[in-house]
């Protein structure tokens, strides 16, 4: 199985630059892992703990189990991806994903390439560079809409955690990267050039 992971800033385009991969591929042949089911389970604090937790920190994700599910993967077995619910900083107890092997998995999140445990398991490394302006835009959208946030507190999470975070982790992971991709899903031609890249792997004319 090839393993893909595709990194960069939140806003930027990772899962857009994801699914249009798959579109390209087919979606029959590609298995879709977002690091973002992957976020440590807090339902055993308060609200106002969880709230305080810093969830743009690499050592907010689970990246242990996030590991083990690649494995179950590769050696063709099933495995269940947590949900995570952002409105309440937990994990639902009810529901899982169903992740199952394929010939191709594309594993995208904030912090694919900034554990080097987690960069170890991936085949091709992508990182999707955008402005930081239009990725502050893209977050507030989808805060306010998905996930019921104000604008103050996207505010201060953005100066307290997200862009610290983005400085010193993110943005320098984007050295381990094979590929990057300026401006995401508007980049047609680095999309294309990742599609035909996974291609090659899969037919073995990349060697």
């Amino acid at each position: 199985m090839l393993i893909i992971g595709i990194a960069g800033g939140t806003g930027s385009g990772k899962t857009t630059v994801a699914r249009s991969v798959i579109d390209r591929l087919g979606s029959d042949k590609v298995t879709f892992i977002s690091q973002d089911n992957y976020y440590k389970d807090h339902s055993h604090l308060t609200m106002s703990e969880r709230e305080s937790i810093n969830y743009d920190h690499p050592l907010a994700f689970d990246n242990d189990l996030l590991i083990e599910h690649l494995h179950c993967l590769k050696k063709g077995n099933a495995a269940h991806a947590p949900v995570y619910d952002f409105t309440v900083h937990a994990r639902s107890t009810t529901e899982t994903v169903e992740l199952k092997p394929n010939h191709i998995a594309i594993l995208e999140g904030l912090h694919i390439l900034s554990d080097e445990n987690l960069r170890n398991q991936l085949d091709i490394k992508v990182f999707v560079d955008t402005d930081p302006d239009v990725r502050i835009l893209r977050r507030v959208v989808r805060d306010i809409e998905e996930r019921g946030r104000s604008i103050r507190s996207i505010h201060n999470q953005y100066l307290n955690t997200v862009k610290p975070m983005h400085e010193a982790f993110i943005e320098p992971s984007k050295k381990y990267a094979d590929l990057i991709i300026p401006q995401g899903g508007h980049n047609e031609v680095g999309i294309q050039m990742l599609s035909i890249l996974t291609e090659k792997y899969l037919t073995g004319d990349h060697k």
